[in-house]
């Protein structure tokens, strides 16, 4: 029997994260704690590569546009929708969701979804660390998986 080993060296890998601005103070702290534990996995700074888009909905489309353009191992979706008093919360949210996921099997390039869907604020800032954290962990181990395969 062949078993596939986890691995977490991101050294000389690619790296495309995209950024919801909505929310912009619980996007910003995944894009730090994603940045951080990238560079810790041996991602290299000039190898990460950061696009903004205005909201949850616009960040598939420019991952697809990453994933097309065949200069990234692997991508990385951050953002924070949080419940308002509408139906739009689950819209955004299904959509987005629905889009990132059509993204890596569409492409064959491994996408990390870090978008929290979060009942309040209170709960995207005690999660947006932990999230960008194993965002990164993520995006290297299924780059090395694949690779492997």
């Amino acid at each position: 029997m062949r078993e596939i080993e986890k691995s977490l060296n991101g050294a000389d890998m690619q790296v495309g994260i995209v950024m919801s601005r909505f929310n912009s103070d619980i996007g910003d702290g995944l894009l730090s704690a994603c940045k951080e534990e990238l560079l810790k996995l041996g991602v290299s700074d000039h190898a990460i590569t950061v696009a903004t888009v205005p909201g949850a909905l616009e960040v598939p489309l420019i991952l697809q546009h990453m994933a097309l353009s065949e200069k990234f191992d692997a991508l990385i979706a951050l953002g924070a929708i949080v419940r308002g008093e509408t139906y739009h919360f689950e819209i955004v949210a299904n959509e987005s969701a629905r889009g990132i996921s059509e993204v890596q099997l569409n492409t064959g390039v491994p996408v990390a979804n870090a978008v929290l869907t979060t009942e309040d604020d209170d709960q995207a800032l005690a999660r947006m660390h932990i999230k960008g954290t194993e965002a990164a962990q993520v995006a290297v181990e299924m780059f090395n998986l694949v690779r492997a395969l």
